[in-house]
């Protein structure tokens, strides 16, 4: 026990030095029409030690399940994701020496499954992402591991408080800005751990920001939170890393002003729109964010309402590149993006 203990007070040192050689992510201005009177900023959680926004929550569930006594030294632990977490997870696993298997839908991109694998993970794919959950928690019976069921955690492992967390580290680095108190915030759903953190952050830190969540086709959560149903199911998105089949545990409607379906062929165009305007080519649920927050800016503006909405460049592009940015791959899932890209491209050069 002694050494057990000794192991898992070592682990979260490795995970606290990992954040201390971190520097915070930056906070990119996005350029509107200046008649808009509205500013719109990235947070560029594409700048993390493993590439995405959920290198935060890997973190959070990992030191959950250190203190929880759930990981030891040498127990596997195992996940279910849509590609993005369990990159980060596999890297937090080697970091502390601990085996790790993804599972994951069969759509999941190539270039994902690769990254975890060099990072010493174990890829275990299956049909539809429906399907990860039960698969998850089968293997880790099955090897007497951990499942960290992000889906579930994800809410309850982040320190919404602050300690650093998405929510504080946006609302420090707006103090300077014209309009320091965002009007908007704006998130995809996944999880929905990461719109949970914001909202209850922005109510706890008494200011009057509202929560906007950008939900693809497909998904259940713009009906779980129009309806106040849980009991909600869909089809499944088609942007990876955000939407699901069903309402996850982690999604919390009622702290949540607004959830909006976004096409899915919008998300895509979006996410061109935002690498020629930042220079750096993200993944499409950063599309799926800019196309919610254009609308919203849209709408202030038409209100004469000035004020400031932020949003997140969730993941790199290069994740995609034989996926959403090929463009053989979008015209075969039958996604026509030209005239979403025109209508963007017009929107932002009026």
């Amino acid at each position: 026990m002694v050494s057990n203990r000794r192991w898992t007070t070592e682990a979260i040192r490795e995970l606290t030095a990992d954040s201390t050689r971190s520097a915070d992510t930056h906070l990119l201005r996005f350029a509107l029409p200046r008649a808009w009177g509205v500013d719109l900023y990235f947070k560029d959680e594409s700048s993390h030690p493993t590439g995405s926004l959920k290198h935060r929550l890997a973190k959070s569930l990992f030191i959950y399940g250190l203190v929880g006594g759930r990981i030891h030294e040498h127990t596997t632990v195992v996940e279910a994701s849509s590609g993005s977490t369990a990159v980060s997870e596999a890297y937090f696993a080697q970091l502390l020496g601990v085996p790790f298997i993804a599972v994951m839908a069969t759509s999941t991109s190539r270039r994902k499954i690769e990254l975890i694998e060099a990072y010493g993970g174990r890829c275990v794919l299956v049909a539809t992402a429906g399907e990860v959950y039960a698969e998850a928690e089968r293997l880790a019976r099955e090897c007497d591991g951990y499942y960290l069921d992000q889906f579930t955690n994800a809410a309850v492992a982040t320190d919404w408080r602050g300690n650093n967390n998405i929510a504080r580290s946006i609302f420090d680095q707006m103090a300077g800005e014209r309009h320091p108190e965002p009007t908007w915030i704006v998130a995809g759903a996944g999880t929905g751990g990461t719109s949970a953190t914001i909202a209850r952050y922005a109510r706890y830190a008494g200011t009057s920001t509202r929560i906007a969540v950008g939900d693809p086709e497909g998904s259940a959560f713009e009906e779980a939170w129009r309806t106040g149903r849980r009991d909600v199911t869909a089809r499944g998105s088609r942007i990876e890393g955000i939407g699901r089949p069903r309402v996850e545990a982690s999604f919390l409607p009622d702290v949540i002003d607004l959830v909006t379906t976004v096409a899915d062929a919008a998300s895509i165009a979006g996410m061109h729109v935002v690498a020629e305007k930042l220079g750096r080519a993200p993944g499409p649920s950063t599309g799926t964010n800019l196309v919610l927050a254009l609308d919203l800016a849209r709408t202030m503006a038409a209100k004469g309402e000035a004020g400031s909405i932020v949003t997140l460049l969730c993941d790199g592009g290069d994740r995609y590149s034989d996926t959403y940015y090929d463009d053989g791959w979008v015209a075969a899932q039958g996604f026509d993006i030209e005239p979403h890209l025109a209508e963007l491209r017009e929107r932002l050069d009026a």
